[in-house]
């Protein structure tokens, strides 16, 4: 039938969002109710490229009719097509626009999950880009008081981080996701992301950094008297100590055990350097505060 050409919707709903002489003001409610049906038709023959486009003038009409919601939801209809067809700029501006709309709803949770899909959408095609739209998914629950809800993207997060290997980014985000599970009182997370970003710091071989990030981590109390700190401790001392054996004893524990995959399987490696120069480095660090020592 005629009637259900997506072509013909498509070309009935483009004339009545023009202008002319005879029409003087556009009818966006029929030709948005008309982009629907031509999205629908296209994507069921399988046409992604022109079912998208019916998506994004269905959002624009339903945008334009003060509907954000249907907007959104259309708008991430053709953000999925869009990955579909591997226009990987475009999913990001379509889905960062859906967020926008949900967001205009007042709904941080759907606004979040749209930036969410977009960045799994993009952690191999454009991995920086994944990470910022993680860290925005992030933001807008922690801007709405969910930060329980924002875990699973900050675990995403850090997965990309750590599979581009830059861990000192890793690190700097598990301690952002400390800082938020210490928002909503989730001991035990905050615990977890402290533990799991010193191990990342071993794992970069870089010691220094990893003490500081204990110490630091350790001025919190809920941190100071948990398995995770006694853990960091135990694995800290072995380095200092260069005793290999206890390192690898310490990664195969049940605290470690407990933490992200991503997390276990760096743990499971360590160490990854060189331990005597670190013990001799150390052994001078020590010799130097003895020097300076007046008392």
């Amino acid at each position: 039938m005629s009637s259900s050409d997506p072509e013909k919707l498509m070309l009935k709903a483009d004339k009545l969002t023009k202008l002319s002489l005879t029409r003087w003001s556009a009818d966006w409610r029929n030709a948005t109710e008309l982009y629907e049906k031509a999205a629908v038709a296209f994507r069921y023959k399988k046409d992604n490229a022109k079912a998208k486009e019916a998506f994004e003038k269905a959002s624009k009409g339903q945008e334009i009719l003060s509907s954000p919601w249907d907007a959104a939801k259309h708008m991430e209809s053709a953000a999925a097509l869009a990955k579909e067809l591997g226009n990987w700029s475009e999913v990001a501006d379509l889905y960062r626009k859906a967020s926008e709309l949900y967001i205009e709803c007042g709904r941080s949770q759907p606004a979040s999950d749209a930036l969410a899909k977009g960045a799994n959408a993009l952690e191999d095609a454009n991995p920086d880009e994944a990470i910022r739209m993680y860290a925005d998914a992030c933001a807008i629950l922690e801007e709405d008081g969910k930060e329980q809800m924002a875990f699973d993207l900050y675990r995403a997060a850090t997965s990309v981080y750590i599979k581009l290997q830059r861990y000192t980014d890793a690190a700097t985000f598990l301690l952002r996701w400390g800082l938020s599970a210490d928002q909503c009182k989730a001991v035990n997370s905050q615990c977890k992301a402290y533990l799991s970003a010193i191990i990342v710091y071993l794992y970069a071989h870089d010691f220094k950094q990893a003490e500081k990030c204990f110490n630091d981590c350790s001025q919190i109390d809920a941190f100071l008297s948990s398995d995770q700190s006694r853990c960091a401790s135990k694995l800290l001392s072995a380095y200092v100590e260069a005793d290999i054996e206890e390192i690898k004893r310490v990664a195969q524990s049940s605290t470690i055990s407990n933490l992200d995959h991503v997390i276990i399987r760096l743990a499971r490696k360590l160490p990854t350097g060189e331990l005597t120069a670190l013990k001799d480095e150390t052994a001078k660090d020590e010799e130097a505060l003895d020097e300076n020592d007046l008392t």
